[in-house]
């Protein structure tokens, strides 16, 4: 008689186990479906309120307004699935791969004022002349 209980608790709780999941999966079924009908719903309406008075564009009906949300999805992407910081962090990483030996040329730049009020005004002035003058050798020959 104690076998006999204790499978009937094992099958009453493998069968509490399946029915509480096929709950979840139907109910997480369900709020997909909702968010996505929601979520139509709000681009129909945000498009129908701005685009029509800022650009003079038609009104969307609710399957336009889900059309032009899953174009914008196609056009602009649909996200790498490595989460935000994992993304920024192996840009980072390819940024740095392929500027690495230029990166120490910017620390030169803080002489560039003091460079440019000594010797770049002089040296431009210079060039400038010496253009002048090429460019009257060259009018005199032709």
């Amino acid at each position: 008689m104690d076998y006999k209980k204790q499978m009937e608790k094992e099958v009453e709780n493998k069968v509490k186990y399946y029915v509480t999941k096929i709950v979840k999966v139907i109910f997480f079924i369900v709020l997909a479906l909702v968010l996505a009908f929601l979520i139509g719903y709000v681009v129909m309406r945000l498009w129908n309120w701005l685009m029509p008075e800022l650009f003079g564009l038609p009104t969307v009906s609710y399957w336009q307004a889900v059309g032009v949300l899953v174009l914008a999805k196609i056009f602009f992407g649909f996200g790498s699935g490595n989460g935000p910081s994992q993304n920024k962090k192996s840009k980072q990483k390819q940024f740095s791969k392929k500027c690495g030996p230029m990166r120490n040329d910017f620390s030169e730049w803080k002489f560039y004022d003091q460079f440019w009020n000594e010797e770049g005004e002089k040296a431009f002035k210079a060039y400038v002349e010496r253009m002048k003058q090429e460019n009257e050798t060259n009018g005199k020959e032709n």
